[in-house]
């Protein structure tokens, strides 16, 4: 079985940017012991005679070169529809605002 103490959840809480209440400390502290022993089960796994492999596929490089492509619009005639820009860009209404 494993152990995590309150430092330890406390530590990942704050890797993963979460403000935990001491209640919800002790709640996934428990659950990520469980999580823990049940990813320990692995270990009883025999994989002595198991091929290593990174990829299943058997392909290779698949990736293409970046090429850049005309858009087909300049930035001015992009622009060329509207009064309100600014250095550029368009300008539009807040889409968010303090209540959302």
């Amino acid at each position: 079985m494993h152990k995590l103490s309150v430092k330890d959840v406390e530590h990942v809480a704050r890797l993963a940017k979460l403000t935990l209440i001491p209640a919800e400390v002790r709640k996934f502290q428990k659950q990520l012991v469980k999580v823990l022993d049940y990813i320990g089960q692995l270990d009883k796994v025999n994989t002595a005679n198991i091929k290593l492999t990174s990829q299943t596929t058997g392909l290779e490089n698949v990736f293409r070169p970046d090429e850049a492509k005309p858009t087909g619009f300049s930035q001015n005639e992009a622009l060329s529809g509207t009064d309100k820009t600014h250095n550029g860009y368009f300008v539009i209404d807040a889409v968010l605002n303090k209540e959302t």
